[in-house]
């Protein structure tokens, strides 16, 4: 093995993800996911906290993403069509590997553990639009009302879409599905 090998943090990522649905997350050791990435436990915690990280890695910069978009959204746009616009934003980097993401959800579909800590990393994310919301102006409460509103459509189209073989573009189904939660709201 030599001193230094290009991509590392990829690498160790593929191979963790590729263990994780061979043999299941339970039965995947750090140790493992470094051999099969041909580097060392070391190089494996330099980049990850632990084997879960691997999942997770990607919603510091998916964060960044939505709440950028929220906060630069344009001043006309209503409270759940900037949402809309941030969640959109998310979709576009998502779906840009959908075999990588299915394979993801298919390992944490699986696992209770990981399900919940996808659950509190989504619940951070609402807080976060929320507070972007409450930057440009918005009643804390309303803000929250509308980023958990957002985040519900999202999680349905995204949900719908992995139900669908992450087919076709992932902004579309998060665009059809803040829709359909506006026009249902409409309608009452």
């Amino acid at each position: 093995m030599g001193r230094w090998e290009p991509n590392a943090r990829g690498r160790l990522g593929r191979a963790a993800m590729e263990l994780y649905v061979e043999r299941g997350f339970d039965r995947t050791t750090v140790a493992e996911i470094a051999e099969r990435a041909g580097l060392t436990k070391r190089t494996f915690f330099r980049h990850y906290a632990d084997k879960r990280d691997v999942l997770f890695a990607g919603m510091a910069p998916l964060r960044e993403v939505v709440v950028r978009a929220v906060a630069e959204a344009p001043a006309s746009l209503t409270p759940f069509a900037v949402v809309s616009l941030g969640l959109e934003t998310a979709a576009e980097m998502i779906q840009e590997r959908p075999e990588d993401v299915k394979m993801r959800q298919a390992v944490i579909d699986v696992h209770l553990e990981l399900q919940e800590r996808e659950l509190v990393k989504l619940a951070a994310l609402a807080r976060d639009i929320a507070a972007a919301l409450r930057g440009r102006g918005l009643d804390a409460w309303l803000a929250r009302l509308v980023a958990e509103a957002g985040m519900a459509a999202f999680r349905v189209a995204f949900a719908r879409w992995i139900a669908n073989s992450a087919e076709g573009p992932l902004t579309q189904v998060v665009r059809e599905s803040m829709e359909e939660l506006a026009a249902t709201i409409a309608e009452g």
